[in-house]
């Protein structure tokens, strides 16, 4: 199978990076981002998540996106990514993070998505920069979409796995995220565990430690390798093609400038946190049945299974699986 690294998307990004990262935003209130923007009383009546624009600001595609209200009339609490054949569009957050679990809930464009790329993934502005990648393959109507994760530590990736999905991410919402603390990182699907990447320096790999990452989500062309190889193009005619997002939760460290004094902060918030307890530090044995259930079912790819690629298997595969 030809696995490609995504490079058009990193490539984009980077060329605004390190601007953005110096110039981000601090016109939001952002002392609860993952909060609810309404206390839990009835007299509110339900809870309703925060305003888009309260976490997070468009990065490209601006007349490609849109902002469906809610019954009640409000509006910005669902974000719509669209992809036309002039552009594709993404945003990003206004801060980086260190550390903790962050998720979004995401419904991917339906019908013939053959050629598209939506994506929600974790990235530092650094030159040996840190990355968790979902990225969400499009297939011809009626084949299922891929799900494709990576993982990059210190500017080092090619740890591509691939696997089904046991639902239609075209129908409903669906939750996505990361659990990052000193030890491991969790990919979580709806609180199930579908990977997990451990702390592995005493192998002599590096891991995502010091270096915050930003949130981006976005959706666009990714013709050329994302479909069976590049065989199946994006039929223009069924554009735009929509990725839905809603419901952005995080508990961890923000990071606001990247100086010295706050990354020991979020290590003290680590170490008194509940995500870097000595009970999250260990899959769980449900967990590890989850990830066997994965492999067993829905794995389609794996990095750590491909010789062509790799002479011999890469050190930390021995205990990413368990």
């Amino acid at each position: 199978m030809q696995v490609n690294m995504a490079t058009t998307k990193f490539c984009f990004c980077a060329a605004v990076l390190l601007i953005q990262f110096a110039t981000a935003r601090a016109d939001g209130q952002w002392n609860n981002p993952g909060g609810w923007s309404k206390p839990n009383d009835p007299k509110w009546g339900p809870q309703v998540p925060p305003p888009f624009w309260k976490d997070f600001y468009l990065t490209f595609g601006q007349h490609v996106v849109k902002y469906p209200g809610t019954p009640t009339g409000e509006v910005g609490h669902e974000v719509e990514l669209g992809l036309d054949k002039t552009s594709g569009s993404g945003f990003r957050s206004k801060y980086p993070y260190l550390f903790g679990r962050l998720s979004m809930n995401l419904k991917l464009a339906g019908g013939n998505s053959a050629g598209t790329v939506t994506s929600f993934y974790l990235a530092s502005v650094f030159k040996h920069w840190c990355e968790l990648d979902f990225e969400f393959l499009g297939n011809v109507t009626g084949e299922p979409y891929i799900l494709q994760t990576n993982v990059f530590a210190e500017g080092k990736g090619d740890r591509e796995q691939r696997i089904f999905l046991w639902f239609d991410p075209t129908t409903d919402f669906h939750n996505y995220g990361v659990l990052w603390n000193q030890d491991l990182i969790l990919f979580l699907v709806d609180d199930k565990v579908i990977r997990v990447f451990h702390n592995s320096k005493d192998l002599g790999l590096p891991y995502l430690e010091y270096q915050p990452m930003y949130i981006y989500s976005s959706i666009w062309n990714g013709e050329a390798w994302a479909t069976r190889g590049g065989r199946d193009k994006c039929d223009w005619s069924k554009a735009p093609f929509v990725a839905s997002y809603t419901g952005f939760d995080v508990d961890a460290c923000t990071v606001e400038t990247g100086a010295d004094w706050e990354i020991h902060q979020c290590y003290t918030k680590l170490f008194n946190s509940w995500y870097g307890d000595a009970a999250h530090k260990n899959l769980t044995s449900q967990q590890v049945d989850d990830l066997r259930w994965i492999k067993s079912n829905y794995i389609i790819y794996d990095y750590c299974s491909d010789t062509k690629r790799f002479n011999t298997t890469p050190p930390e595969c021995a205990v990413n699986w368990p």
